[in-house]
């Protein structure tokens, strides 16, 4: 990267994506409203919340700077599953995906002083059934309550409970780290 690169997020998973990636950056974050229009189509929630973070962040930007938010959503049935409130909505949420199939939309914003660039990764996620015992398990051991969905495809839960997937497995970590690339690139040879 030949310019500075600050991720606008909290999430341990996109800074761990983004140096396996080879990727130099600094971390910032801010506290920003989560909240959506209530009647904004359920996949352009995430690219609208990165876009917002990284709005969020531009001060930042001093000159060559880029700055990357990401927000990833889980969504079944037309419903987004946000981050659980405590252990019965972590069972809830997980219960709701056992045995089904849900798709993972990260939202990317990359905002530099020239252009911003929102894009998003789309993954679909096939789960194997998961029984109380496990469904327990999984939230007393992995602590899942900082991640949308109730679980992180990176752990217990996606070892021995994904059966399948269509698109990333970055993307359904948080990032989808192939279209942040190209993204980076198009932005640096300009």
């Amino acid at each position: 990267m030949p310019r500075p690169l600050i991720l606008a997020s909290k999430s341990p998973r996109r800074s761990q994506l983004l140096r396996e990636a080879g990727f130099e950056f600094t971390v910032e974050t801010f506290d920003v409203d989560e909240s959506f229009p209530a009647d904004m189509p359920v996949e352009a929630v995430a690219p609208w919340l990165a876009q917002r973070k990284a709005r969020a962040a531009a001060h930042l930007i001093q000159d060559q700077e880029i700055i990357l938010a990401a927000d990833s959503v889980v969504i079944l049935d037309g419903v987004i599953y946000n981050k659980p409130e405590d252990d019965a909505d972590a069972f809830r949420m997980i219960r709701l995906l056992s045995g089904r199939q849900h798709t993972v939309v990260t939202g990317v914003c990359l905002l530099a002083k020239e252009q911003e660039k929102v894009l998003a990764g789309v993954t679909k996620v096939w789960f194997a059934e998961l029984t109380d015992a496990e469904i327990d398990y999984y939230i007393r051991t992995c602590q899942p309550f900082d991640k949308a969905g109730s679980y992180g495809a990176q752990d217990w839960i996606g070892h021995c409970k994904i059966t399948r997937i269509e698109g990333t497995f970055q993307n359904v970590m948080g990032l989808p780290v192939d279209l942040v690339y190209a993204a980076l690139q198009e932005i640096c040879e300009k």
